[in-house]
């Protein structure tokens, strides 16, 4: 039996996670991604981390929670977090539904969300040492 096509991938850009959402996840899909994504902070060590969600034409409560508390688990990891990629119907039903993305900041596509971090994640030396700055 072959595996059937990646639901979410995650992948490194020098400091900073960019983790991309395929397709809907369910609940304990989700779920496993906020573990993922958590665990790799650490392993990666980033500064930074951008949720790709442009591929989602809804988002549930349950996914809007869970992106709120994979951004509060990153922050206490210490690294920034933007969702980026939000469709207009997707934007226009969570504001009816009243959900939202709380304090995590948004950005329209993947080049805003890398420019968001950009101004706001503090680069450390010892980051910069170890190649963790991202190349222009």
């Amino acid at each position: 039996m072959t595996p059937g096509p990646a639901l979410v991938s995650i992948l490194r850009q020098g400091a900073y996670l960019i983790a991309s959402v395929h397709t809907a996840l369910d609940d304990s899909q989700m779920v496993r991604f906020q573990d993922d994504l958590i665990g790799e902070i650490g392993r990666a060590r980033s500064r930074g981390v951008i949720i790709d969600v442009a591929a989602l034409d809804v988002l549930d409560s349950f996914g809007s929670n869970t992106l709120r508390s994979i951004a509060e688990m990153a922050r206490l990891r210490g690294a920034v977090t933007v969702i980026v990629g939000i469709q207009p119907d997707v934007a226009l039903a969570m504001v009816k539904l009243g959900m939202g993305t709380g304090s995590v900041p948004t950005a329209l596509d993947l080049e805003e969300g890398l420019e968001y971090l950009d101004r706001h994640v503090q680069h450390s030396p010892a980051a910069s040492a170890r190649g963790g700055e991202r190349s222009r």
